[in-house]
């Protein structure tokens, strides 16, 4: 069977990419290797889909080349989808930071991106494990190249090929590096990938201190210093949760990214946001209370009580030297935590790195050394914050390419 385009993966950013190209007129075929579709959209946001941010901008994404997704997220917005949404009659919800949630469920997302695949007259092949990709050099008048995909449901060609497989986040869902091998197939170079927006894993005496406090939480501003040494990456005013392993929660999920960018080394985490620690130790200077009972006034007890031994604080106030005190200010705003690693693909909500952006075309997502030949979604180097940014930059990488087919 021909077709004008073969889409490789049945997500977020693939079923984006077929619809529009499908309803341009083209013949399209998605490809998806596992019986369900959308899986990632599906377990997302609890079951609720986290579908977009309205605050999206260009410097909530991490890439070799910053400048990449500028034109794919201004000409596919998050009012864009929304509208998208809208029409499908989804109702939704904006919870922090410009999130955005599906009221009811995160299969309405896939259901849509589904209805607007047939709508466009998309043909699907699923299950469907793709053998290999080859291009071949056409004999008809046209001349040109085209692709042949060699799949499990048979062998398909078509003038352009699509991959859409995503990264290496959550194998339990099927996740797999069959995106980043058909790019060295072509000689397309990769950005060596790692797990993103991920938990941090602590150092045996940071646990031994602090490990029994798991499923602990409090509010912070999470930062990081990279390289150059000295040059500082976003900070992050979220929760960061305590767990038997090391640090989570979505302060140290947005941080995380940037500390493997940076030069590996310390986590610094304002457990005062807001406020000024000098100040506040001041005015309870000549009390009897020990730094951990008041500590407890705005961070958990056992935590609060935790970090001050940890610390040697246990004598009242009123007996701390001038010195001590200054400390433990600065300690309060720029606490220092040195992680051993991170938990892996297995906990990480996307990958970092990939096919690297300064071979692709920013307008189109096509290889600028193999014609026909697209990248779109997780596989390439476009890694947003948490938060419904990459769901933004699969549905704005997508549509860019639909659009080009």
């Amino acid at each position: 069977m021909d077709f004008d385009v073969i889409v490789v993966g049945a997500g977020a950013a693939g079923m984006m990419c077929a619809a529009v190209a499908g309803q341009r007129g083209r013949r399209v075929l998605l490809v998806e290797h596992s019986t369900k579709l959308g899986e990632k959209i599906r377990i997302s946001g609890g079951g609720r889909c986290n579908f977009t941010n309205v605050h999206t901008k260009p410097e909530a994404f991490l890439s070799r080349n910053a400048a990449f997704c500028r034109s794919a997220l201004a000409r596919y917005t998050p009012r864009d989808f929304i509208t998208l949404v809208e029409r499908h009659a989804i109702t939704y919800h904006e919870k922090t930071l410009g999130q955005l949630f599906c009221n009811e469920s995160a299969t309405q997302i896939i259901a849509m991106l589904k209805h607007e695949c047939d709508a466009a007259n998309v043909h699907w092949a699923i299950p469907a494990a793709v053998e290999r990709v080859k291009q071949i050099v056409r004999s008809d008048p046209d001349g040109g190249t085209h692709f042949e995909v060699v799949t499990s449901q048979g062998s398909f060609r078509a003038r352009s090929v699509v991959i859409a497989t995503g990264g290496l986040s959550i194998p339990k869902i099927g996740a797999s590096p069959f995106g980043y091998r058909i790019a060295e197939q072509f000689g397309v170079p990769i950005v060596a990938p790692k797990p993103a927006l991920v938990p941090l894993a602590a150092t045996p005496e940071w646990l031994a201190q602090f490990g029994d406090l798991s499923g602990t939480s409090f509010d912070t501003i999470a930062s990081c210093t990279g390289r150059p040494v000295g040059e500082h990456f976003p900070a992050f005013r979220e929760s960061a949760l305590v767990t038997h392993r090391g640090l989570s929660g979505p302060a140290i999920l947005q941080v995380s990214s940037y500390w493997q960018l940076g030069s590996g080394g310390a986590v610094t985490l304002d457990l005062m946001p807001e406020r000024d620690a000098g100040a506040w130790l001041a005015a309870h200077r000549s009390e009897n209370r020990s730094p951990g009972a008041l500590l407890e006034e705005f961070l958990p007890r056992r935590f609060a009580q935790s970090f001050a031994k940890a610390h040697g604080w246990t004598q009242p106030l009123a007996q701390l030297s001038n010195a001590t005190l200054e400390v433990i200010a600065q300690t309060l705003k720029a606490w220092r935590i040195h992680p051993s690693g991170t938990l892996g693909y297995s906990k990480a909500e996307v990958t970092l790195g990939g096919v690297d952006t300064d071979a692709l075309s920013q307008k189109t997502m096509e290889s600028r050394a193999v014609p026909g030949l697209y990248f779109i979604g997780e596989v390439v180097d476009v890694t947003g914050w948490l938060g419904g940014y990459n769901f933004q930059w699969a549905w704005s990488s997508g549509h860019a390419a639909g659009l080009a087919l």
